[in-house]
């Protein structure tokens, strides 16, 4: 299934609010469009969110040719859609690579800019693509024949450029053999374990298990998970990693039962101006998402909610950072380093 497409200088990307069980596209004619597909999660997960940004910078500079704006309008419409989504740290770094090839054209005529500009978010796009499979390859070497492995939220095609990081991984163990089972957390409240991981693993055929998120520890227990592989959203300098909300609570659970739990990511989603997790901001998202559930109201008026979107895993519960580049293992600080420098 294609998840998004940019044509006839339009975006169009689909609606992963609707899955599994409806297929509808958002069309994103303009930045602000773009905006609102990041802010209210159209679509999600760190590498697509700078994919669809970098797009949105395209359209931004679309405007302006059409306005007669002053090009450096550009850097206020990168602001607004670096505004989107503050935990993911892909979005300010494709961001960050727009406007740096903006600034190195920007006395170029305006439609020889857009042009480059559209041929950067492509090449963002692609680069996603083989980074993932990569990951994937490299991540393959840490699996065993017949793993049962255990995920969290969605960190596969739908969430990246295509093929996934911590699904990239299952997805090459599954196609080499290696009989591997998953069990899916169904990740509250936005259930895109449920709604969408199980949906791409039943695609690929490969053998699913939906579970609440409650249920891992007692599965653990039961000696029923191999290992753990997640996605991330910003991973520090000393690896402690931003993920979707319970995925800390997973690391502990892992950690007490002596199960591996890994890191699957692009080094574009290590910030390496940061040390550790505390400096990584956290998500706060609308109660709505929580008191409501399928359009109705199951949360008490008179009950405070509170709606992190996203937890830190600190560095010691983490077994193995896996990246395009390679397997990074504790002390992660030195690994890391090495790898801003291949």
């Amino acid at each position: 299934m294609k998840h998004f497409e940019f044509e006839n200088d339009k975006l169009i990307v689909l609606d992963q609010r609707k899955l599994p069980f409806g297929k509808e596209y958002f069309v994103c004619s303009t930045y602000q469009d773009v905006y609102i597909a990041i802010k209210d999660m159209i679509i999600r997960g760190a590498p697509l969110i700078g994919i669809v940004a970098a797009y949105g910078v395209v359209l931004g500079f679309k405007e302006i040719i059409e306005k007669n704006m002053e090009s450096t309008k550009i850097y206020e419409i990168i602001n607004y859609l670096a505004s989107s989504r503050p935990t993911a740290v892909n979005l300010f770094w494709a961001l960050d690579r727009m406007k740096s090839l903006f600034e190195k054209i920007k006395d170029m005529d305006r439609i020889e800019i857009y042009k480059q500009l559209l041929d950067e978010a492509k090449k963002i796009e692609e680069e996603d693509k083989n980074i993932n499979k990569k990951i994937g390859e490299y991540g393959n070497q840490l699996i065993k024949e017949n793993s049962n492995i255990l995920t969290h939220c969605n960190a596969g095609a739908l969430a990246t450029g295509g093929y996934g990081t911590a699904l990239g991984i299952i997805r090459e163990a599954h196609f080499s053999g290696k009989n591997v089972h998953v069990y899916v957390d169904e990740t509250r409240p936005y259930l895109q374990g449920a709604r969408l991981t199980a949906f791409e693993l039943s695609e690929d055929g490969i053998p699913n298990t939906v579970i609440c998120d409650n249920m891992a520890g007692y599965l653990m227990k039961l000696g029923k998970i191999d290992c753990v592989i997640v996605g991330a959203d910003r991973i520090a300098l000393n690896g402690d990693t931003a993920n979707k909300i319970g995925t800390y609570s997973l690391s502990v659970l892992a950690k007490h039962h002596g199960i591996p739990f890994y890191i699957a990511a692009p080094v574009s989603t290590i910030d390496f101006n940061i040390k550790s997790g505390s400096e990584i901001p956290i998500e706060e998202r609308s109660e709505d998402e929580i008191r409501f559930f399928n359009g109705k109201k199951i949360v008490p008026d008179e009950s405070k909610v509170f709606n992190p979107a996203f937890d830190v895993t600190p560095a010691e519960n983490i077994t193995a950072i896996v990246t395009e580049k390679g397997v990074v293992f504790p002390p992660f600080e030195e690994g890391i380093l090495k790898l801003k420098e291949k």
